[in-house]
């Protein structure tokens, strides 16, 4: 027996076909996401680390290549204590520095961290050790940006000791 499949099926079986390794990429390339930022926290800390979070939104491209070429890798290799939180989470519970509940949406609105991606450098309670990353415009120099605010960040976290 053969089916026919007319030029709409076919593109939605295509579709179908081609999403499901896009968003088990997208899966596979996330970062953990904390229930708690002073926990989060107090583990970078206990390792002369800051907490790294990069500021996320669901399907932005350079939230991607941001968190696959620079984060992961440097989690994966040097033990870099990086998170994320989704600006668009309103349902995840989230525990703040204040140690009240919130979510990702309102404490990444709270810090006026709402353009993706930006990665914030912090402190055991929540302080500020570098200035943000924002934005990943120049593909080319983010490393060395990246590099730069890990150097500052760490050199906070000793002398927080």
């Amino acid at each position: 027996m053969k089916t026919v499949v007319g030029r709409r099926g076919f593109t939605a079986a295509l579709a179908s076909g081609l999403a499901w390794p896009l968003q088990a990429q997208a899966k596979d390339s996330a970062l953990p996401v904390p229930a708690s930022l002073p926990e989060a926290a107090g583990l970078a800390a206990a390792r002369g680390e800051p907490l790294v979070l990069l500021v996320t939104l669901p399907g932005c491209p350079y939230c991607e290549l941001v968190r696959r070429n620079y984060l992961l890798p440097a989690r994966k290799e040097s033990g870099l204590q990086a998170w994320q939180l989704d600006i668009t989470d309103i349902r995840t519970p989230l525990t703040g520095f204040d140690g009240k509940p919130t979510t990702a949406a309102a404490q990444t609105k709270a810090w006026k961290a709402t353009f993706t991606p930006t990665v914030l450098f912090l402190g055991p309670q929540g302080q500020a050790l570098a200035e943000p990353l924002v934005g990943a415009a120049i593909p080319d120099f983010y490393g060395a940006y990246l590099d730069e605010r890990l150097v500052l960040a760490r050199r906070a976290v000793v002398a927080l000791r």
